[in-house]
């Protein structure tokens, strides 16, 4: 299974401690291809069901469901926490989450 940037992923999360998002759920990939292909593990954010109005929260629509990309609780995990691959994020939404991403973690 090929896991590219910005695909949406099946992740088995538990044991999760805390505040931290848990359970089986769908996860946007962050890390850049090149990682992807060479290392272990993915950088993640975990997505929601749940609508909140945060500013690091962006609004995707997955399998006709609306939800929200988590990147206040961007991870790291080990490549066999994916169950499979369920899609890929659209380019406005891709946009959205490099916007929010910079806006939130660089200066």
């Amino acid at each position: 299974m090929e896991i590219r940037q910005y695909h949406i992923v099946l992740v088995n999360l538990d044991p999760t401690q805390g505040s931290e998002i848990n359970k089986t759920r769908p996860c946007v990939i962050l890390s850049p291809n090149e990682m992807n292909k060479f290392l272990r593990t993915v950088v993640i954010a975990p997505m929601t069901s749940s609508n909140k109005s945060y500013p690091t929260r962006v609004v995707v629509t997955h399998n006709e469901i609306h939800g929200q990309v988590v990147l206040d609780q961007i991870r790291t995990i080990d490549k066999l926490r994916i169950i499979r691959i369920l899609g890929a994020l659209t380019n406005e939404e891709i946009q959205h989450c490099k916007r929010v991403i910079q806006q939130t973690y660089v200066d």
